[in-house]
């Protein structure tokens, strides 16, 4: 990590709780509306190509250099906000989901996009998704067509629901400042714990909760973030239940985080989240992509956290 951004953070803020931002650089030319979703390209031995959608109709790729500049390589357009974007495992291909119903995969090499496949409603999240036929996109929209449902151990509404990197659970973040941990099978029922986060000091006996936005699992440690409506992003361990950083309010809700293939790198994208409604969607709010270089020490889990 030497070489990117310039410097790693130093080893004494990796040694407190509280992250450092001062070598995070931000995007060139982001998108002009909020930001729905961000994906990097998880292909080996290639540059880090990061892929972001918006409210602006645009899905936009950029290419990130080692020094944490970036520069756009194509866009493409819906007719309405994309609310989510992923890349395909080999790096040349990006589905996007869109609010005008469609799913639409753009092939990089040719620039071409096309609609692969239309919902009801508008569609919420798209996947890329290695089955043992082949490569299938993954779409899941507004229309209703589930396939199984689960109840949510939260109380309050779900914003994000993220899948650990070993498939054996997920991690589901609530508009009540609230994170659960969640295992697939039975057996494991027992490691289930929920806990809180996003919430601001108790002043009066009165505290302020926040919605969580993303949750993003680091692709080497499987310790994941956080990120709220609070201006936030916090680094936790869920082996050893325990919060490995948390990092100072970055001036605007945060609406979508990733990490590179290789966890060097945690996006944060800074724009309107709607949670205080319409009338807080003012001109001068912020719209722009963090890049954070990634300190070892930040995200890797404590050395007594127990494997599973």
């Amino acid at each position: 990590m030497a070489s990117l951004f310039g410097s790693a953070a130093s080893s004494a803020s990796a040694s407190t709780t509280v992250g450092d931002l001062k070598q995070d650089v931000a995007l060139s030319d982001p998108p002009t509306d909020s930001i729905s979703d961000l994906a990097f390209s998880p292909a080996p031995n290639t540059p880090d190509f990061l892929a972001i959608s918006s409210w602006d109709n645009k899905v936009r790729i950029y290419e990130i250099a080692q020094n944490g500049q970036s520069q756009g390589r194509h866009a493409y357009e819906h007719s309405q906000p994309v609310l989510g974007v992923d890349f395909s495992k080999d790096g040349t291909k990006v589905a996007s989901a869109g609010a005008d119903k469609n799913v639409k995969v753009c092939d990089l090499a040719s620039q071409q996009d096309i609609v692969i496949g239309t919902h009801d409603m508008p569609v919420r999240s798209v996947r890329f998704f290695d089955s043992g036929s082949g490569t299938m996109v993954v779409s899941g929209s507004w229309d209703k067509t589930f396939y199984k449902t689960l109840q949510s151990p939260l109380k309050w509404q779900t914003r994000v629901v993220s899948c650990f990197p070993d498939s054996t659970g997920f991690a589901i973040g609530s508009i009540e400042g609230r994170c659960a941990i969640q295992y697939v099978e039975e057996k494991d029922a027992s490691s289930n714990f929920s806990f809180k986060c996003h919430r601001d000091p108790v002043v009066n006996n009165v505290v302020n909760v926040h919605a969580v936005n993303d949750i993003s699992f680091h692709p080497v440690h499987g310790t994941f973030s956080t990120a709220g409506s609070d201006g936030t992003f916090h680094f936790w361990d869920k082996d050893a239940k325990h919060r490995l950083k948390g990092y100072p309010n970055v001036g605007g809700s945060i609406t979508a985080t990733t990490f590179n293939k290789t966890g060097s790198i945690f996006a944060y994208a800074i724009s309107y989240d709607w949670s205080k409604g319409f009338q807080h969607n003012t001109q001068n709010y912020p719209i722009k992509v963090m890049l954070h270089p990634v300190n070892n020490d930040e995200c890797k889990p404590r050395p007594s956290a127990k494997k599973r």
